[in-house]
C-alpha cells in the first residue's frame, strides 16, 4: 500500500465531508469542492478523520490511493485555509492591477493582456508589481499562476518577466569581446 495513503486526513471543525458511491463533496467555510473517487479507491471516515485504501485486485490501486488521499486532503485543507500563490513582476515598466475579475497586465507588449479569471479564483495586486491568487482549489490556483507567468516567463540575462515569488531565476553570463 501507498505509504502516502496509510496517513489518515483529519478534518478539521466547520469542515462536512458527504461521502457516497465514487463521490466526495467538502463543504467548508471557504467553499465546496466536489471530486469523483476512482473507483480502485475506497474512502471511508472514522471520527473526524478520512481513510483511503485500495481495493483489493486492482492492478494500480496502491499508486491511486495516494493520489487520491492527496486530493482529497488539498480539498478539506482549501475549504478550511484555503490557497494562494504569489507572481512577482520583474521588469522596466511591468505593472499588474486587478479589476475585479479580470487581471490587467502591462508586460512590455505593444498591447495590454487582459487574463480573465475562473469563477472561485480572486486576485489580489497589493503593489503594481505583485500579484496573490488564491482560491479554494489547489489544481486551479497552480494553474492560473502557470497562464499569468506563460505570459512572459523570465528570461535568462537580465531576469525580466513574470515569476513565482520563491523562483531563483539563473542569470546567464553575456558574450564578452574579445
Amino acid at each position: 500500500m501507498s505509504r502516502v495513503a496509510k496517513k489518515p486526513i483529519v478534518v478539521p471543525q466547520g469542515v462536512t465531508v458527504d461521502l457516497s458511491a465514487g463521490h466526495i463533496s467538502v463543504k467548508g467555510p471557504l467553499g465546496v469542492l466536489d471530486f469523483a473517487v476512482h473507483s480502485a479507491v475506497s474512502v471511508e471516515q472514522e471520527g473526524d478523520s478520512l481513510l483511503c485504501k485500495p481495493v483489493a485486485g486492482v492492478a494500480q490501486a496502491d499508486a491511486l490511493s495516494g493520489t487520491v488521499r492527496a486530493v482529497v486532503s488539498n480539498m478539506v485543507t482549501g475549504v478550511s485555509k484555503g490557497f494562494e500563490r504569489k507572481l512577482s513582476l520583474v521588469g522596466v515598466g511591468y505593472r499588474a492591477q486587478a479589476q475585479g475579475d479580470t487581471l490587467n497586465l502591462t508586460l512590455g507588449f505593444s498591447h495590454p493582456v487582459a487574463y480573465k479569471l475562473p469563477s472561485g479564483i480572486t486576485a489580489a495586486t497589493p503593489t503594481q508589481t505583485e500579484i496573490v491568487i488564491k482560491g479554494v482549489d489547489r489544481q486551479l490556483v497552480g494553474q492560473v499562476a502557470a497562464e499569468v507567468r506563460a505570459y512572459r516567463k523570465p528570461e535568462p540575462y537580465k531576469g525580466k518577466g513574470v515569476r513565482y515569488v520563491d523562483e531563483v531565476v539563473a542569470i546567464k553570463e553575456t558574450k564578452k569581446k574579445k
